[in-house]
């Protein structure tokens, strides 16, 4: 299967998007994503180690992902330009030097400049669920981004409770080592596994990224599934980064005990599936407005009920990864559908707009519990998904209605 999909994608012919290459995609998604997300909840160690502020932990994180909203803008736009796999090995074998560096740094301001380049070279994942689109007929491509999706998405859940484990039995640096060789064993299977493709825009690399632009101007749901997903990121970002420090500082809980709650936060990934059948079947504006509502209540046990502890936070976590992980899915599929040769550009704008708001999350959550504890997080988180139900009431879901 390997080789002929290759030799078919490179010379323009169909390749079957199978289900053990989709289950493939979703591993390799999962896998590169993850390294986005292991430093979150294990900045109260490393930071310590590194003589980091307490105050500037938490850009650690948004500089990760600020690193990655980079990597977005600037090289997976190359997909609508350059051969695909090739592209993704190559930005692979970036991310595993960086994160060797990562577990043998001493230095906090060399420490950041590594984190960002950990996100920079973590954009592979883009350039995959494009070729992921292409690959997959139209009357089930919500179904395949939705799977590849899941993967991805586990990846981002999962990677917290494996960091607080390895951290806790081997240290933080620990952590970083085993992605790196994750890694490794990833860009292999890229390799050998994923199809060629060779697009057919001819540009030069100037005129890709100013396309953006262009882009940006004359499509409005571009923009709105853009500045919707932001702020789902915001909330979501904020409050994975704010509860690992309320774990360990209100309820005293263990790097293990973290590490079980991101676990039972995982299961708000389920939705992806769900989100992009409800999105081949076109159901994607009412799907939408249950995933914004979903998420601006989602911090109600914390804000009307104190009491209820890590079971509250805990509820939070799996409403949250739910409605979050549905929106994206549900804009990732009316995006693709815009224009398929500029597929590659669509996602990068798409999730520099989500990393974004990702950094900003993050970047707030340090200063905003020191200031507040867990009520003004829950605040604030609250108002990012509520300010996108508003604009979507009010702008978004006629559009949605107009074009469906």
């Amino acid at each position: 299967m390997t080789s002929n999909a290759s030799a078919a994608a490179s010379n323009g012919g169909a390749v079957q998007l199978t289900r053990s290459l989709t289950a493939l995609f979703a591993f390799c998604c999962g896998a590169i994503v993850a390294n986005l997300y292991y430093a979150q909840p294990i900045t109260e160690l490393i930071a310590p180690d590194i003589h980091m502020t307490g105050g500037t932990a938490s850009l650690i994180v948004s500089l990760t992902q600020i690193g990655y909203a980079f990597g977005l803008f600037f090289l997976v736009p190359l997909g609508d330009l350059l051969e695909n796999r090739r592209l993704m090995i190559t930005t692979a074998l970036v991310s595993i030097i960086s994160l060797a560096l990562a577990a043998v740094t001493r230095q906090p301001s060399a420490f950041l400049a590594v984190s960002l380049l950990v996100g920079f070279s973590s954009v592979a994942v883009q350039i995959l669920i494009p070729l992921a689109a292409h690959l997959a007929p139209d009357e089930s491509r919500g179904r395949v981004v939705g799977n590849i999706m899941s993967g991805l998405l586990l990846g981002i859940l999962l990677s917290r409770p494996i960091s607080s484990v390895v951290a806790g039995h081997f240290g933080w640096r620990a952590v970083f080592g085993s992605a790196a060789v994750l890694m490794a064993i990833v860009t292999t299977v890229l390799a050998l596994t994923i199809p060629r493709r060779q697009p057919s825009h001819q540009a030069t690399y100037f005129q890709l990224i100013r396309s953006l632009e262009h882009l940006v101007v004359t499509m409005p749901v571009l923009r709105h599934r853009s500045l919707y997903q932001g702020l789902m990121f915001a909330t979501f970002s904020l409050f994975w980064t704010a509860v690992p420090i309320e774990l360990t500082r209100h309820y005293g809980l263990s790097q293990n005990a973290i590490a079980l709650f991101a676990l039972v936060g995982a299961v708000g990934a389920t939705s992806a599936p769900l989100s992009g059948r409800l999105a081949d079947a076109g159901h994607s504006v009412r799907a939408t407005l249950i995933a914004l509502v979903i998420a601006a209540l989602a911090y109600t046990p914390a804000l009307i009920h104190p009491a209820w502890g890590v079971g509250g936070l805990v509820v939070t976590a799996v409403v949250l990864d739910f409605a979050v992980q549905m929106n994206m899915v549900l804009g990732q599929r009316e995006i693709y559908a815009l224009h398929a040769a500029s597929r590659n550009r669509l996602n990068a704008l798409y999730m520099t707009s989500i990393f974004i708001g990702g950094a900003i999350g993050s970047a707030l959550a340090s200063s905003l519990y020191e200031h507040g504890g867990w009520t003004l997080i829950a605040i604030v988180a609250s108002a990012f998904p509520l300010i996108a139900l508003l604009h979507y009431l009010a702008i978004g879901k006629p559009l949605a209605v107009a074009t469906a």
